[in-house]
């Protein structure tokens, strides 16, 4: 068994570093946030020792929420983390007046950092996509991380591109979630040393985090946090039979949390340990019932190699 690190809630530029879950947003039957579920999970991975959360990303269902309760999804994090863990603000839309509006509110809400997307769909020029980041730099002092994921966005963010937002002081880091090692290492050999690059692919990250990266935002990292804790810090400290030993058990379930689309796999494996219920907002629909009982023994797999807190430990520490 492989013991969790001692420190915690570690920070570079001012962005923390680590294994850093982008969080799911809980919700009902009828749809409506499950505001008490959101709360326990925030605790169970200050619990875990997670470096950090990430709300209102693509795990987190951003693309279904309104602007009202993006905004309180962001307020509530804040409020209940209480200083307690990082809280990184998903901010990113395709129109670039609400990107602004999105980050100015992650500022005054008291997040940490804000993550914002390339956007999606109108399919913008790197010209485009520069211009759209600088903007929201100029107009809104909080350090902002750059999000690519073009198998989400379509458009792409180049290399050339991340180098010349780099450049502006409030631009501090990257999360890369191409699934692209070779480009994310010829992109962290020429980025500044002090510019934060986080894997934004499961699959993928341990390789990243060896050649470079300092942290991952995670899908996995909701329903294993210690594991990719510790994955990262091994990785961080050069220790590649560790990170071996912990990739080679988890692999599998960085692949099964997409068997279906994100997060309805994830929200099923945490409402199976009774954490949450697995309600997604439509257009998601619930996991098919073929994949339950591969999702779970590859959870179990994945837990064999470290465990996680108690999650009732968290909803006890949220009733007192």
């Amino acid at each position: 068994m492989i013991h969790p690190p001692q420190k915690r809630h570690q920070q570079e530029r001012g962005l923390p570093v680590g294994s850093i879950p982008a969080l799911v947003t809980p919700m009902l039957e009828d749809g409506e946030i499950d505001w008490e579920s959101f709360r326990n999970l925030i605790d169970w991975h200050i619990l875990a020792g997670s470096g950090g959360i990430v709300v209102m990303g693509s795990t987190g269902e951003s693309a279904t929420v309104s602007l009202q309760e993006h905004c309180d999804v962001i307020l509530e994090a804040v409020r209940h983390s209480d200083g307690r863990i990082p809280v990184i603000a998903g901010t990113g839309a395709n129109a670039t007046s609400e990107a602004i509006e999105l980050a100015a509110f992650a500022r005054t809400a008291g997040a940490t950092a804000a993550l914002s997307v390339v956007p999606y769909y109108n399919k913008p020029t790197q010209n485009g996509i520069f211009q759209h980041f600088k903007a929201v730099a100029d107009a809104v002092e909080l350090p902002l991380i750059l999000y690519n994921v073009p198998g989400r966005t379509v458009a792409d963010m180049s290399n050339e591109t991340v180098l010349r937002l780099a450049e502006i002081p409030n631009i501090k880091g990257l999360k890369d979630a191409t699934g692209d090692i070779a480009r994310g290492v010829m992109l962290m050999r020429v980025l500044p040393t002090d510019f934060i690059v986080y894997s934004g692919d499961d699959p993928t990250a341990a390789a990243l985090l060896l050649l470079g990266a300092q942290g991952t935002i995670s899908v996995s990292a909701n329903v294993i946090p210690v594991a990719m804790s510790c994955l990262c810090a091994a990785a961080r400290s050069g220790d590649v039979d560790t990170v071996r030993r912990i990739s080679n058990r988890i692999a599998p379930l960085h692949e099964a949390m997409f068997v279906e689309s994100n997060p309805i796999p994830v929200k099923w494996m945490l409402a199976k340990r009774g954490m949450i219920q697995a309600h997604c907002r439509s257009p998601l629909t619930p996991l098919d019932a073929s994949w339950h009982d591969f999702l779970w023994e590859t959870f179990l797999q994945a837990t064999e190699i470290v465990a996680d807190p108690d999650p009732q430990a968290a909803n006890l520490r949220a009733s007192t």
